[in-house]
Order: C-alpha cells, then structure tokens, then sequence
C-alpha cells in the first residue's frame, strides 16, 4: 500500500485487507443476510455456510452437505455475492464447496461476465418468502441407498422396532395406532394420512422406523424419506430434467414415510408433495407423516397441504412421565449390559437419572452413554456422585417451553389494556404502537418464526415494519430501565 493509503499497481485490494477484515467483512454478510432474509430461512441455509478463503477474487465458501451446496447455488448464489461485493472490494465471484470434499468447486462469477447457462425444461423451486424452518435439518445428506433404490429412501435403522419402542401413557395410542397401520396385510389404509407430532426425542421417528421394518417384512415396497431428502431428490430430477419420472417412481410405492415434514420448503416442491399426497391417499396407499407440531401450525406449508394432513388421524405424542422414563432407561442399560456384561448401574443411581431428566429419550440414552463411558474408561463404579458429573450437562439443558406468537399477542394486548385486534389493527395511536412493538419484539426473540411470517401474523404487515419494530425495542430497552424490566417479566411470563 502507498503512503497516500492507495493500493499499488497490481495489488488484490482483498489480499491488502488481511485475513482478519476479510473474516469480518464475511461476518457483516452473515449479518445482513440473517437480517433481510429471516432468522429460519437463514438458519436452514446459511448458518453452516462458511469462508474458507479468498484468492485471486474468489471468496471460496464451504458447507457440510452437497444438498445444501445445491440449494445456495440454485437460489442465493447471486445475492450472497452481491452482498459480499458490497462489503469487500476484489470480490469477484463465489466458489461453494463441500467440507471434506477432494474436487475443488467452481467458482460462480458475477452475471455480467458469466457463461449463460442452459435452462433446464423445470425450472427450480424457489423459496417463499418467510419459509419456515425452527432447526437446520437434521439429515441434510445427499441420497444413499436404502430401500427405495433411486428415490434416495434414508435406510431404515435397525435398531428402531415396534420390540424396542417401550410404550407409556403418553404414546400408547401412538403405538396403537402405528401397529394396526403396519399390521394391515395390503388391506385399504387405514387413518390416511397417519400423522404424528412432538417435540423432539420423544418417539416420532422411532415409530416411522417400527412401521417401515413391520411394512417392508411383508413384502411391501417401503420408502422413508426425510424431508430434506425429498427435497433433494426433487431438485435434483428437475435439473437432470427426470421430473416425470421421479414422481412416477414416487406414487408407485406401498408405503410413504416423510420424516420432519416442517422443514419442506419450496412452492414448486410443495406443490409436488400434495401432489404425491393426493395420488398416493386416492389410490389406497398408506402414507405416514411426522412433524413437531400439528397441521394446522405448518404455516409455512400450502393451505390445501395442510388440510389434507390433518384429514387424517392426527396423533400426539406427549412428554415422558418419570415412570415411563425409568423403563426407557432401563431398557438403554439392558441393551447396554449385553455388550459389556461388567457394566452395572444401581437402582439409586438409575432412579436418579430418571427424575433428573426430563427434556426426552434422546437424553436418556446420552445419559447411558455418559455413564458407560465413566466405567469402562476409568474402570470405577458408577456412583451417585459420578452420575451427577456424568449428566450435568444433559440436566441443565432441559428443553424450554415453546411460545407461540398468539400467546404473545394476548398477553401484551392484557397487560396494556388494549384488545388483540387493537395489536393487529392498522391503528397507530401510542397507546397501541407501543404494545404492538412490544409484541413483535418477543415474537423475534422468543420464537424462531422468520420476519415475514410474524409480519404476517401481525395483521398482514411487511418483513421491514417487524425489523423497525424490533430494533427500536432493542435501543429503548438499552435506555429505559423500566421498559427493560417491563419486557423481562413478560418473557419470564410467557417461558414458564
């Protein structure tokens, strides 16, 4: 660089910036991007996106997953370099790759210079504004093989059976109903859809898998798919331009498995997914859905999917009680016992454990591991006291209670003495702007609904309006104790 801060002849002006502005200006991408597009939308797509390098121009970006690298470059390639330009002089184009991945990716130059590329006959699926997604998803892999050969069907696990699902209060018309679904000997279907929702680890997928095992022991063609991977065996044929095909392989199966059905995003894969509902429910094929929540609070899905999901029998799976999670955890230890026969947990311990976690069975069984791990690496018995280290973590961590927007809504409309409707009105007086604020504000902060969707559900109001809204919370509550107060009671309110 000169004295006069100009760069010299033939200088990368982003290798003249260093390492650690060129993390910075990525970070200020990340920002905005997060910003303009949505806290869900983001944490789908971009929150395992990071900057590896920058040479010659390109920014050379990594992912974990080849689907999630198909979905950027098909839909925010553009605009992520645009933002990144923006932010960095040099930048030049976008290269997305895989972590681990040997071949090095393609860089992605800006549109001007760019090769034009040929149109395939579909065109992609593009995201919805305020697609809503609570959690990344938890199998974002590209298809392997399983039972539905190139569907790219996730392989069922063996170890998930109707034999070890342990059965309570809180699942036993689940089970039910997921047994005589699985028992019926190429019968018409029954309760079709069969839709199951709860929260995480509480047995949803388990019983998927019980189903799938029960189906496919009878000959019968079976295909799971996760929600991610139907994504992208959809994407994927409308870009091989084998779209027909892929959906006639689809409809032409036994039995439907769909896993995680929240995290569909995508009006043209949407649209596809009732399509395939449709055919499959009116031919007599047995479909089986799970979701963390009920139908009707998909919002992010088409109106008509939802109805017909909740056509169906919709069942809910509650929360463990103590005694059903001692028999979980006995099981895990049995299980456990058989391939180390010296592991060995006392009854106060296991009692222990069983009160001490309450979130779900996926803790459960972390907990075993935790133990397992104790014994067998430092050769001590598991004691109360080495339990209480072991799980500490797990204890704290308890799953919090999940707020919805409409709560929010009519508790502030109460503690301001306005009505609900005021709130969602196009009044603006200060008696009702101020609680309306206050409203999206928690909405924000105490939910994982995207900008558009709580505009939505704040009278039909623009992503922009909500951002205001909550940035001018945030610099109040930095300013005014009181309001600070105001707005810590009625979130402990709302969380307990």
């Amino acid at each position: 660089m000169r004295l006069d801060g100009s760069l010299a002849e033939g200088v990368d002006p982003v290798s003249a910036m260093g390492d650690g502005a060129v993390q910075a200006a990525w970070q200020r991408v990340k920002r905005r991007l997060r910003a303009e597009l949505g806290e869900d939308v983001f944490a789908s797509w971009f929150a395992r996106l990071e900057l590896q390098d920058v040479e010659g121009g390109i920014a050379r970006l990594t992912v974990p997953t080849r689907f999630l690298k198909s979905w950027i470059e098909s839909h925010y390639l553009d605009r992520v370099l645009a933002t990144f330009r923006s932010e960095a002089d040099g930048i030049e184009g976008i290269a997305v790759g895989v972590r681990g991945a040997s071949a090095p990716p393609r860089p992605a130059a800006p549109k001007a210079a760019a090769a034009p590329r040929p149109v395939p006959a579909m065109s992609a699926p593009a995201l919805p504004e305020g697609g809503e997604a609570e959690r990344g998803p938890r199998h974002a892999h590209p298809p392997a093989s399983g039972e539905a050969g190139d569907l790219g069907g996730a392989p069922l696990d063996a170890r998930l059976t109707f034999e070890s699902f342990v059965v309570g209060r809180s699942n036993a018309l689940a089970h039910a109903a997921a047994e005589r679904v699985a028992r019926t000997d190429g019968g018409p279907a029954l309760y079709n859809p069969l839709y199951f929702h709860a929260g995480v680890g509480l047995g949803k997928t388990h019983l998927l898998h019980a189903i799938g095992h029960a189906v496919k022991m009878a000959g019968r063609r079976v295909t799971y798919l996760t929600a991610d991977r139907f994504m992208y065996g959809f994407v994927n044929a409308l870009k091989t331009q084998n779209a027909l095909a892929f959906k006639e392989r689809l409809r032409a199966i036994d039995l439907l498995i769909l896993d995680d059905v929240q995290f569909i995003q995508g009006r043209s894969i949407q649209a596809e997914f009732g399509h395939t509902l449709n055919a499959l429910i009116d031919a007599g094929r047995q479909v089986v859905v799970a979701s963390d929540r009920p139908p009707a609070e998909l919002e992010s899905l088409d109106e008509r999917v939802r109805s017909r999901l909740a056509g169906g029998l919709v069942v809910e799976i509650g929360t463990l009680d103590e005694t059903l999670r001692a028999q979980i955890l006995l099981s895990r230890l049995e299980a456990v016992r058989a391939a180390h026969p010296s592991f060995e947990v006392g009854p106060a311990v296991a009692e222990y454990v069983a009160k001490a976690i309450t979130a779900n069975g996926r803790d459960l069984e972390g907990a075993v591991n935790r133990l397992l791990a104790h014994a067998t690496l430092t050769g001590a018995p598991v004691t109360l006291d080495t339990a209480e280290t072991a799980i500490r973590d797990l204890v704290k961590n308890r799953e919090p209670k999940r707020v919805k927007i409409e709560d929010i809504q009519k508790l502030v409309a109460s503690r301001y003495n306005v009505s609900r409707s005021d709130i969602l009105s196009e009044r603006r007086t200060a008696a009702v702007v101020k609680p309306r604020q206050i409203a999206m504000y928690l909405s924000k902060v105490l939910t994982l609904r995207s900008l558009p969707e709580i505009g939505r559900r704040f009278g039909g109001r623009d992503h922009t309006t909500v951002l205001h809204a909550v940035r001018k919370i945030e610099k109040a509550i930095g300013e005014d104790t009181a309001l600070c107060d105001e707005v810590e009671l009625l979130k402990r309110m709302l969380q307990d």
